[in-house]
């Protein structure tokens, strides 16, 4: 077993970009602090501001674009290990269908997957989980892992990229030294399960193709964005409050938020809206008494092993020993068990949601 200063992973921009942070262990959660860099800040949005059924395109992956791709606004590594103390994985350099899939086969066996990601959010960072998920789902592979460490990026993009995520089941974490700040937030929503160590913060939206002339018509269009956020957020069982933060606090400073305000606003933890479905799934295929069982365990996760200051390590160690006392992993469902991500033994398939549990 990993010691508590050693990632296990749990069920689960710019690098140094317009929203550089002083080091995450210089900064106390809770506060407003000024940040540096040019007007391109970490939520950015530079698209028409009229969105048509933004999900349902996401989630389309019918025909997916496997032209060249190179990783030019971050880095990127997978592995098959939730360890990342034994080495990061395989870097991907530019993640085509052959690179990928010579990176997940040897994961097959144990059924993990964990893709680590510096950098900003943006239509590379949408492309490499959209090809990520296609060849893990070729391959198998559905206990899956976003590892990431991002100040931010375009908003249109997280939201994209966090419809893919909430429709292919994954966990996030932002591990100790790690930021997920401005749109990264909104990637953070989209996890069936959310473990954070690292910090974790907001500010405002800059509209950085805006037309406007005025401070009314610059209002306009940041409504229709923020419109769009709060449409993301309800389906992700996330509290609206998120979006209105992304319209109050100034765009060079930055909202760091605590872990109470994180449990409040849904953004650790369980996912509201993927334990409502699960609920409905579970309950026919493991029976109520398991569903029953695995509610109490979550209860009793939250209240003992996610004190604040602790390593997600730390968390997971805690929550290993705990799910003994609830007859976990169960074994009729093992892979729905919770943690079930420590279970390498165990492959059996999930079943693919279909696009219609999330509407």
């Amino acid at each position: 077993m990993p010691s508590p200063r050693r990632i296990s992973a749990i069920l689960l921009a710019l690098l140094l970009s317009a929203c550089h942070q002083p080091p995450a262990a210089d900064v106390g959660a809770g506060e407003v602090i000024q940040t540096r860099g040019d007007s391109r800040g970490g939520a950015v949005s530079d698209a028409e501001v009229v969105a048509a059924d933004p999900y349902a395109a996401a989630t389309d992956r019918s025909a997916i674009d496997w032209r060249p791709l190179a990783l030019e606004a971050g880095q990127a590594w997978l592995s098959c290990d939730h360890d990342y103390a034994n080495g990061e994985g395989t870097a991907l350099r530019s993640p085509d269908y052959t690179q990928i899939r010579a990176a997940l086969e040897p994961c097959g066996a144990g059924g993990l997957l964990r893709l680590r990601y510096q950098g900003k959010i943006s239509d590379e960072f949408t492309a490499l989980i959209e090809r990520t998920v296609e060849v893990a789902d070729t391959l198998g592979i559905h206990k899956r892992i976003l590892d990431i460490d991002s100040t931010g990026g375009q908003i249109e993009e997280a939201i994209r990229s966090g419809d893919m995520i909430g429709a292919s089941r994954w966990t996030i974490w932002v591990r100790e030294g790690a930021v997920c700040h401005s749109s990264c937030v909104l990637v953070l929503a989209a996890g069936d399960m959310r473990m954070i160590a690292g910090k974790v913060g907001i500010h405002r939206m800059i509209r950085i193709s805006s037309k406007a002339t005025s401070r009314a018509e610059l209002q306009e269009e940041l409504q229709a964005v923020h419109a769009d956020v709060r449409e993301y957020l309800q389906r992700n069982g996330v509290a609206f409050a998120i979006a209105d933060l992304m319209m109050t606090v100034p765009n060079r400073s930055l909202r760091l938020l605590t872990a109470q305000e994180m449990d409040l606003y849904g953004l650790e933890g369980r996912n509201a809206a993927e334990d409502d479905l699960q609920r409905i799934e579970l309950t026919r295929r493991c029976g109520a008494d398991f569903v029953q069982r695995k509610d109490a365990f979550f209860r009793a996760f939250d209240r003992e092993c996610q004190a604040a200051g602790d390593q997600v390590g730390s968390m997971g160690e805690c929550g290993l020993k705990l799910r003994e006392r609830f007859g976990f992993p169960d074994a009729q469902c093992p892979v729905q068990s919770p943690l079930s991500e420590f279970d390498s033994a165990v492959t059996v398939p999930l079943e693919r949601r279909s696009d219609t549990s999330h509407s």
